[in-house]
């Protein structure tokens, strides 16, 4: 399976590559934490990919919003997100740059290790994201 990219959008779509080759999976996406689309596979149409990147966000902000009520606080980082349907799974990640790792998975996929290849990636992503970051003249990454 392959990877389609927006054109804007950089090389980060290799991002998915490794979570597209497990047993079962069925498509992912790469997205911003606002909802646009930065990767998809093959599976999906850039229409379909477009309206996924949205609902995903939107169910990653709702989280968010719920795991902080429910702990009484203000803010609250999510790390992982499961929806487990008649469908099959999905599993949503968020890197700590601004993108998030969206894959679906049929019934028959193991979440484990689903679960664990999209945060193997995710990792990457966040590694490759600090290795390309500017530097600014005391060594400190520059804000962006």
């Amino acid at each position: 399976m392959t990877t389609r990219t927006s054109r804007d959008s950089g090389d980060t779509a290799w991002v998915l590559d490794p979570i597209l080759e497990i047993p079962h999976v069925r498509a992912a996406v790469l997205l911003t934490l606002d909802g646009l689309v930065s990767g998809y596979s093959d599976r999906l149409s850039r229409p379909s990919a477009e309206r996924t990147a949205a609902i995903i966000s939107t169910v990653q902000g709702a989280c968010r919003s719920a795991a902080a009520t429910f702990a009484d606080r203000e803010t609250a980082e999510v790390r992982q997100v499961v929806i487990e349907s008649d469908h099959g799974y999905i599993l949503v990640a968020p890197t700590r740059h601004g993108t998030c790792v969206a894959a679906y998975g049929d019934p028959e996929v193991r979440l484990d290790l689903l679960a664990h290849r999209v945060h193997s990636q995710v990792a990457r992503l966040g590694e490759k994201a600090m290795s390309a970051a500017p530097r600014g003249t005391d060594g400190d990454v520059a804000a962006g």
